[in-house]
Parts: C-alpha cells; sequence; structure tokens
C-alpha cells in the first residue's frame, strides 16, 4: 500500500511566496478562513496565536503577499514611526506583538489604523486578551479584537505534509520514513520543508534511497 493511502487526511495547499505551499488542516482552517475572508472582516484588526512552529508567520506572510502590507517586527515599533506607517501601507503585519511591544506606539498603531480603515494583522504565541499589558485602554482593544488560534500540528497533519512535500519531489519512499520523521524532526512545517529538501539533495548526490538509516543520518547532521 501507498505512503498516501496509510494516511488519509485531505490536505489542501496554497501558494506562499512563489514556491512555498500553506499546508491547510484541522488546526489552522479557521485561521486560513480568515485571510480568505479578506477585506470582508468584521474588524480591521485581527489577531493569530499560536505555539512555537505552529504556521502563524507563515500565515502571515500569505496576508502579507495577498494584501502587500509591511510586515514590523513588534519590538522595533515605535510611537514617532506609526504616523509613516499608516500613510505609507493600507495594511500591516505586527509579529511576535506579546513578546515586547512598546504600549504606547501599539496602542497608537492600533487606532491609526482603525482611523484610516486601513488593516492590521497581530500574531502572538498567546490570545491577545492575555497579553501582559499595563496600559489600560490598550490592554481593553486587545480583549476586544477577533482572535484565531492556530495549533500545532498533529501527527495526520505532519504525516501527510511530509507525504506531500516527498510526492512533489517525485521521491518514493516508505509509511516507515514518514513515520520516523514525524517521530523525531521538530514539529513545524518550515522544519518539514528543510528535511525533505535535504533529502532530496543528499540522496541524488550520493544516489542513495530515502530509508530510515538515511533520514536519520540527516537528523543526526542538522540536529
Amino acid at each position: 500500500m501507498s505512503a498516501t493511502k496509510q494516511i488519509p487526511l485531505d490536505l489542501g495547499f496554497r501558494p506562499a511566496l512563489g514556491r512555498e505551499d500553506y499546508f491547510v488542516g484541522p488546526g489552522n482552517a479557521e485561521a486560513v478562513a480568515w485571510i480568505d475572508r479578506w477585506p470582508n472582516w468584521t474588524h480591521h484588526v485581527l489577531g493569530l496565536f499560536g505555539p512555537a512552529g505552529c504556521g502563524k508567520s507563515h500565515l502571515a506572510q500569505v496576508f502579507a503577499a495577498r494584501t502587500s502590507a509591511k510586515a514590523v517586527l513588534a519590538q522595533a515599533l515605535r510611537v514617532a514611526d506609526v504616523g509613516d506607517l499608516v500613510v505609507a501601507n493600507s495594511a500591516l503585519v505586527l509579529e511576535d506583538a506579546d513578546a515586547g511591544v512598546d504600549e504606547p506606539a501599539l496602542f497608537h498603531l492600533y487606532n491609526a489604523v482603525i482611523e484610516a480603515k486601513g488593516w492590521l494583522l497581530l500574531t502572538g504565541r498567546e490570545a491577545p486578551s492575555r497579553w501582559a499589558v499595563q496600559l489600560p485602554d490598550l490592554r481593553s482593544r486587545l480583549a476586544g479584537l477577533v482572535a484565531v488560534r492556530i495549533e500545532a500540528a498533529d501527527d495526520d497533519m505532519m504525516q501527510a505534509v511530509l507525504v506531500k512535500l516527498f510526492a512533489d519531489r517525485q521521491l518514493n519512499v516508505s509509511p516507515d520514513v514518514v513515520s520516523y520523521l514525524t517521530r523525531h524532526m521538530d514539529r513545524s512545517f518550515a522544519s518539514a520543508r528543510r528535511i525533505v529538501d535535504l533529502a532530496d539533495r543528499e540522496s541524488l548526490a550520493g544516489q542513495r534511497s530515502v530509508t530510515v538509516p538515511f533520514v536519520k543520518e540527516l537528523l543526526a547532521r542538522t540536529a
């Protein structure tokens, strides 16, 4: 039986930044639906949150590519920059906004985007309503915005991603290879792409089949 039949998950994908795919599964389908719904959002600010490696930054890049949004690292945001940012960009992405941000700057950015009828996508690990902010007005706004959680990929999702990535490169791998990688690699789509790309290049260079011992070697070298 083929590896694909061993993993009966209906996996969708979308182009992201040209050559990459953004994979859609149960853990991120709601977030993807919100990005698809733009510009018909109920509000001009949306939060995406979830654990490291869940794909929120990649989905933020999909949003940025679709809307021509400028991406800004939250830690670099300053009050003095807000006016020019909003005037120059109808859409903005503020990444890692719960990892340290100038609260007055975020407050002014939020208000300026609303006033300009622009768009703002915020990302973080925790829900915006749980961010450790001290400014009462900012805390109130964060508590009221629409925020969507992206779950970490489960085994079925990661296996389906690996199957597709290997198939895209016309690499025939057994279910054992997919299962081994799922158990031992970092649980993120970026890691899946890296290891499959490396397996493709190394197997071609060494004229080797992609087996469990082969991918075990690759993981040990990239640890």
